[in-house]
């Protein structure tokens, strides 16, 4: 809560109308504005996810019968490569930090921008320019890379495909990711409105600060790496190829001290998303607020310990392999307890359920089975047995695509109101929403059973017995409802642009800084930088913890 004059509609150009130095799209594509930056990112993550759907649906429909159903094993490692890159790197990675991080972090903290305005806009160039160039692979050489979106060694050295102009758009992309972290820690510590203490910031700032320093430190680990690729196939240097004297294992732990931690790059913001919801639906302050901002520091430290459980049947140190399981298991705590605070904070709240918790209560319950099947795989007996099958796919779906595109979907019905100043067709929402976790379950829960069951993933066959195969068909079709879901949920706030219904300033009564200025928010967010007085949920006549 904080005391500020409210700016009246109309009173100031609202950043969608204003006019700058630039008209026209030229007034998006050069404004360093961080409302229509994060309104690019939106555009652009949107048309990527698309897009990833779109291959997935045809993955699955490889999968339909056991053999070859409508391309061939060369085509489906491409596509299932693509499918990776489009989904890792130019979706869950960036989809809230970049979206909604940009548009809300300012607001949230009483400032009128972010503190690299310039930067800003050129994370989004990079982030453009390196999903162009991953693109242009996909039309040059001998097509897209078909090493899997992990891009493992030695293969990625023997492939014929376009394996550099890949690994050069990926290499891009990065350069986006460590922008926008130091732009988000700068202005976290440098342009906090009066007030604003620490122990006063929304939790979604907290989540957001905490990825920053990942983004920060790890992003460069991953960048180098593929740039020793790149040297390697261009220049014959054994450097990770073992029959050239080189060591391939090197290759997945460089790769994996930085992809483990990209896993909380797409989670903390999430949680962060989920711990603004729940305390608004409830009408009452968060609880634990303390212990869920020192979680979300804990998970950003620990994640990055705990790379090598990803390299458990690759021939480690036993001692090594019990280090990792253990720090695994370790991490789980952190995780845990925003789960138990969110419960905790909705037990004997005044709910009111509205699409944004509706979405919320089924992050939680996707992200239980995701993260109770990430310890399942830290654990050396049980990993041995469902690494490399469909079993890791469930759990690395359920926990990135489950939890935090879940939570994405979450955020963009949540801030719609704020960021468009439209209403949405609520009754079309909550049955998209329905339909995509339907969908989501018949989908990926049947990736359980078949990985248990014993069949291996990256394959685009599979042994024709009738178990793997109706587990298969079921799968497919899964695959169908979750698309329809997704197509209808975009379909209602694509249109909600032009037809919703004008929204007020708060719709949601919500307590944080963002909701104290006008929907869509002026140009510059405030008429006057506010005085902050109050917790960031605070809700009046409510006891606060």
């Amino acid at each position: 809560m904080a005391t500020t004059t409210m700016t009246p509609p109309g009173a100031i150009p609202n950043y969608l109308t204003y006019q700058g130095r630039f008209r026209g799209i030229l007034g998006w594509l050069l404004s360093v504005d961080h409302k229509r930056i994060g309104v690019l990112y939106l555009w652009s993550i949107v048309i990527f996810f698309l897009t990833g759907v779109a291959l997935g649906v045809l993955m699955r429909l490889e999968m339909l019968t056991p053999k070859e159903t409508i391309m061939s094993a060369t085509q489906y490692n491409a596509l299932f490569t693509l499918h990776g890159v489009i989904m890792i790197f130019l979706v869950i990675i960036p989809s809230i930090p970049a979206v909604f991080g940009n548009f809300f972090l300012p607001l949230q903290i009483g400032a009128r921008d972010v503190f690299f305005p310039r930067l800003n806009l050129l994370s989004w160039y990079c982030f453009m320019g390196g999903g162009v160039v991953a693109i242009v692979a996909l039309f040059t050489g001998n097509g897209f890379p078909d090493t899997g979106w992990t891009f493992y060694m030695p293969y990625a050295a023997e492939t014929s495909t376009n394996v550099v102009l890949g690994l050069t758009g990926a290499f891009i992309i990065g350069f986006s990711s460590i922008l926008t972290g130091l732009n988000f820690i700068t202005t976290v510590h440098r342009m906090r409105a009066p007030g604003m203490t620490w122990r006063r910031m929304p939790l979604f700032v907290w989540s957001l600060y905490a990825t920053s320093w990942i983004m920060l430190i790890s992003t460069p680990i991953l960048g180098i790496t593929l740039l020793l690729v790149i040297v390697e196939r261009l220049t014959g240097l054994p450097i990770f190829d073992a029959a050239q004297g080189g060591d391939p294992l090197l290759y997945q732990h460089l790769f994996w001290i930085y992809s483990h931690p990209a896993v909380y790059i797409m989670i903390l913001p999430a949680m962060g998303v989920v711990s603004d919801i729940v305390p608004t639906f409830a009408r009452r302050n968060i609880f634990g607020y303390n212990f869920i901002a020192a979680s979300s520091l804990a998970i950003a430290g620990l994640g990055s310990l705990v790379w090598g459980h990803h390299m458990f049947t690759t021939g480690i140190s036993m001692t090594s392999k019990i280090v990792f399981s253990f720090l695994t298991f370790v991490v789980a705590i952190p995780s845990a307890i925003k789960v138990f605070n969110w419960v905790a904070t909705l037990y004997k709240g005044s709910i009111h359920l509205e699409v944004p918790l509706f979405y919320v209560m089924m992050f939680i319950f996707l992200f239980l089975i995701g993260g109770l099947t990430g310890v399942l795989q830290a654990s050396l007996g049980a990993d041995a047995h469902v690494h490399d099958t469909y079993f890791v796919v469930a759990h690395f779906h359920y926990v990135m695509f489950g939890s935090t595109m879940m939570a994405f979907f979450a955020a963009c019905h949540y801030w719609f109101p704020k960021m468009f100043g439209r209403m949405y067709h609520r009754g079309t929402a909550l049955a998209a929403a329905l339909i995509f976790f339907v969908g989501f379950n018949g989908l990926y829960f049947t990736m359980f059973i078949l990985g248990y069951i014993g069949q291996s993933r990256r394959y685009f066959e599979y042994t024709d017995t009738p178990a793997f195969q109706n587990l298969h068909v079921m799968a497919t079709v899964g695959s169908w409802i979750l698309a329809t879901g997704v197509v209808l949920m975009f379909a209602n706030l694509i249109g909600s642009l032009w037809f919703g219904k004008r929204s007020s300033a708060n719709p949601w009564e919500a307590p944080t800084l963002e909701w104290q200025t006008a929907s869509p928010p002026p140009f510059e967010n405030f008429e006057t930088i506010p005085t902050v007085t109050h917790h960031a949920y605070y809700f009046p006549g409510n006891r606060q913890a």
